[in-house]
């Protein structure tokens, strides 16, 4: 196993008390509720402000390293690297620890953004650079903001909210031309057929079923990821000002 990355860059953040979820409360209160926020994604932009392009791997927490998704994660991770992209995954255990450790193990480079849970979720230890969370829609932000592409793998309700949210972003256009992967054709089966009955039902377009590649490929699906990428996107240097104090 490849030696544990020197230093890793993460920000803890306590347990919340989610009460800012039961209605309206003091404008005092929602003020500073609003402050945390954008400090929060301040602190995010500031963190992965120098990143080269990304693909986020998306997935459960639950899945242990002997399980065939893991293998299947951790070797995309191993492609990405291959590819010169950085993964970005949720930054936990399972999927997302076997994206992370196939980049780390490849020499690639690779970034966790965590979330506070009380169970299931604490940081794996494969990652060069690392940011916690107290919000999921702050962390949802960062994973698409970065990334080029997106690798959904079987996962429970966070895995398919991240997806359909990530589908919806490119279906309405407010990011455009990024491939989707759905990993796992007989996992998917059940969504899939779901999917083309929105289509035969006329609540999504027949042109939206093109935006998924479902794929049980490595291959196909890292080659679907490059076509895209090499045919859609030119990488620009970003200028090294440092005016938000960014981390390196």
């Amino acid at each position: 196993m490849s030696q544990k990355p020197k230093q890793v860059l993460e920000r803890i953040i306590p347990a919340k008390e989610p009460i800012y979820l039961e209605g309206p409360k003091s404008r005092g209160y929602e003020f500073m509720f609003a402050l945390k926020v954008f400090t929060q994604f301040i602190k995010g932009f500031r963190t992965l402000h120098f990143l080269g392009p990304c693909v986020t791997i998306f997935g459960s927490a639950r899945f242990k390293e002997d399980h065939p998704y893991y293998e299947a994660a951790r070797e995309f991770g191993k492609r990405m690297a291959g590819l010169g992209l950085t993964t970005m995954t949720g930054g936990g255990p399972g999927i997302m620890e076997a994206g992370n450790r196939g980049a780390f193990e490849a020499g690639g480079y690779s970034v966790g953004c965590n979330i506070v849970l009380p169970f299931e979720q604490h940081s794996n230890p494969y990652l060069h650079k690392s940011i916690t969370f107290e919000h999921f829609f702050v962390r949802k932000v960062l994973l698409v903001k970065y990334s080029y592409a997106f690798i959904i793998m079987p996962g429970g309700f966070g895995t398919l909210d991240e997806f359909f949210e990530t589908v919806t972003l490119i279906q309405t256009k407010s990011i455009t031309q990024f491939p989707i992967v759905l990993y796992g054709k007989e996992y998917h089966k059940e969504l899939m057929e779901h999917i083309h009955a929105m289509a035969k039902n006329g609540t999504i377009s027949e042109e939206d079923l093109s935006l998924v590649l479902l794929t049980d490929d490595i291959d196909e699906a890292t080659n679907h990821i490059s076509t895209y990428i090499t045919g859609n996107y030119k990488v620009r240097p970003r200028r090294r000002n440092w005016w938000m104090f960014e981390k390196r």
